[in-house]
């Protein structure tokens, strides 16, 4: 049977916001709704569910995040998560400069979990803490040059 991966959803305590660097670093709101009722319920298997929510895409047109901003019940808040713990870990990205993605993380208040890394003169590459506590990873490949 063929699978492959639709999106990524990922729960934000801003929606605006998280478009907002998503869309500053290059992807691109393919829509925005607001969803309830019962079909979400039995989906997500939570009893009143309300959420809004924005689908982004990839210039590439292959990645999809679905951001989705809890209404109801209360979004909780969670501590941001480590790279080592078990769980969803994180979002990458392929840039083509990622000192220019970097400065575009910075005016959303966004940085490096401790900064640049080179992978065997291959790959330049970071751990970004993003929008509502978000790992993102950029990689720029360095044999692109």
């Amino acid at each position: 049977m063929p699978i492959r991966l639709e999106n990524v959803g990922i729960a934000v305590r801003d929606l605006d916001a998280a478009i907002s660097f998503f869309t500053d670093l290059g992807l691109t709101v393919l829509g925005r709704d607001e969803v309830s009722g019962q079909w979400a319920d039995t989906a997500v298997g939570l009893d009143g569910n309300h959420a809004r929510i924005a689908m982004l895409q990839t210039p590439d047109g292959n990645g999809r995040l679905e951001l989705f901003e809890y209404i109801h019940p209360d979004a909780i808040e969670t501590e941001p998560t480590r790279p080592h713990e078990i769980g969803m870990h994180r979002v990458a990205f392929a840039v083509d400069d990622i000192e220019q993605s970097l400065e575009i993380a910075a005016r959303h208040g966004c940085h490096p979990l401790r900064g640049v890394a080179i992978y065997e003169d291959m790959y330049k590459l970071t751990y970004v803490r993003g929008p509502s506590g978000i790992i993102v990873m950029l990689a720029e490949d360095l044999r692109k040059s």
